[in-house]
């Protein structure tokens, strides 16, 4: 009797062991189309045969069903891993590309519009003075293009200043994001812990978990280290921004404007708790942000927007100086020493204070002061300083270039770890995403699981019910 009754506690074990499989891939099959949702399986056992002690104890024993140990998550931690660092990657590529990318826009080049035409109509105005010295048509058009010009440059340099700003704007919204996921991290840890030790799944939550990880690996790079209690360290440039159900919070330091960058505090990250204490990050949204809003240097490997700044400052610069330097060998209509054609406004960038001082064609130095008053030698000897090897046109062709140049390579290069990412991700997809070929074939295998557990149960109830209802009754 006992053996009989053992068979139905055997059969039971699995009607259960099916029904969990059943839940655990409905659970898979509903979530199939979920982002971030890792497949899961049950883990089971099968229960071995009692020990027999006793008179009775001969004879082979069958065992006592199946166990259900538990619901796995099939996720893979060193794919996770590469997931996470090809994520670092092509987040810090796809700041950087898409700042290249917008500020080879502002350049406007190639362009009938753009600062190279402009440059080449402001030379021509000059030489058309010079054929046609003392009419006031050609130096209007003269003083017309310079000022055209010098607006051009100012407004170039304007669009870099305010893509600066953008840009550390976007670092400050970076930096919260950062600490909202850092905080989430940190409740899920908690409560992952909790589970872990009631014994209850915590797999949905690990998932949760896992996206959050991965989504501060793609802002800040950093690792993830497991700490074996159920809970996660992330780390970044080597401390702690989540130790387990603590998490800190960093703070972009540094100047608000490009302006005041300049010779200031350079734009950087810090922990909130130890503003002194600077990270550096080795990849992610932030650390392209970052990198793109350090200041100008003089070998031109200081930050891209910085760098477009300060050349549009030395263009503007070297175009006053080199025609300033010409204007002021010829003389005006009326005698007096040229002086300088091109101002610079005090307390402002080269670029931005750049100002026409000639106000009619009476004002301009277009004359030597040897020469008559039809002489323009002056003004056709301004309209050949776009034509020397140092001038400003090849300086600003030497700009473009550069960007360009620049804004491919960025290009490029967030192309090659986009395709890192992509493939890392698939990888991490094809163990952990959901089949549904699978599914379904797990779907019928418990369905019949549990059908072949139920007609057990119906058997041995059968044969209960012969040996208690039938027995004495031989014969009848």
């Amino acid at each position: 009797m006992a053996s009989t009754f053992g068979g139905l506690s055997t059969a039971y074990t699995g009607l259960v062991a099916a029904r969990t499989g059943l839940d655990v891939t409905g659970q898979n099959i509903a979530n199939v189309n979920t982002e971030g949702y890792t497949r899961q399986r049950v883990g089971q056992s099968s229960v071995e045969a009692p020990a027999r002690v006793g008179l009775y104890s001969s004879g082979v024993v069958a065992g006592q069903g199946i166990s259900v140990d538990a619901i796995a998550r099939l996720g893979d931690q060193v794919v996770d891993g590469q997931v996470r660092g090809t994520a670092a990657a092509a987040g810090y590529q796809s700041v950087r590309a898409s700042a290249l990318s917008t500020l080879e826009e502002s350049l406007g080049e190639p362009s009938k519009t753009g600062i190279a035409a402009q440059l080449g109509q402001f030379w021509n105005a000059w030489s058309d003075l010079g054929n046609h010295p003392g009419e006031t048509g050609p130096a209007a058009v003269l003083l017309g293009q310079a000022t055209t010009l010098a607006g051009s440059i100012a407004s170039g340099w304007k669009a870099v200043d305010d893509q600066w700003t953008a840009v550390r704007g976007q670092a400050d919204s970076l930096a919260g994001q950062i600490n909202s996921a850092a905080t989430q991290v940190a409740d899920l840890n908690d409560r992952i812990r909790t589970a872990t030790q009631q014994g209850v799944s915590a797999n949905e939550m690990i998932d949760a978990r896992s996206r959050l990880t991965e989504k501060i690996a793609s802002l800040a790079g950093g690792t993830v280290r497991d700490a074996g209690d159920g809970t996660v360290d992330v780390l970044l440039g080597g401390n702690a921004l989540v130790s387990g159900t603590t998490a800190r919070s960093i703070v972009v330091t540094g100047e608000h404007s490009m302006t005041t960058a300049v010779g200031g505090a350079a734009v950087g990250l810090a922990w909130s708790h130890r503003p002194d204490d600077a990270i550096a990050l080795d990849g992610g949204s932030l650390a392209g942000a970052v990198s793109l809003l350090a200041p100008a240097t003089g070998d031109g490997r200081g930050g891209a927007i910085a760098q477009a700044a300060a050349s549009y400052d030395a263009l503007a610069s070297q175009l006053a100086t080199q025609v300033n330097a010409v204007h002021a060998t010829g003389v005006t209509a009326d005698g007096s020493p040229g002086g300088a054609f091109f101002g610079q406004t005090a307390g402002v960038s080269a670029a931005r204070g750049l100002t026409v001082l000639p106000t009619s064609a009476a004002t301009i130095a277009s004359r030597s002061a040897t020469g008559g008053a039809l002489d323009g030698s002056i003004a056709q000897a301004v309209s050949q300083v776009g034509v020397g090897t140092g001038s400003p046109d090849r300086t600003w062709s030497t700009i473009v270039a550069g960007v360009g140049a620049a804004s491919q390579t960025e290009s490029a290069q967030s192309t090659l770890t986009d395709l890192a990412a992509t493939s890392a991700k698939s990888r991490q997809l094809s163990g952990a995403g959901v089949s549904l070929d699978e599914e379904n074939v797990n779907l019928l295998s418990y369905q019949h699981a549990y059908q072949g557990a139920a007609r057990v149960m119906t058997a041995i109830d059968e044969m209960l019910d012969t040996l208690i209802n039938g027995m004495g009754r031989v014969g009848r």
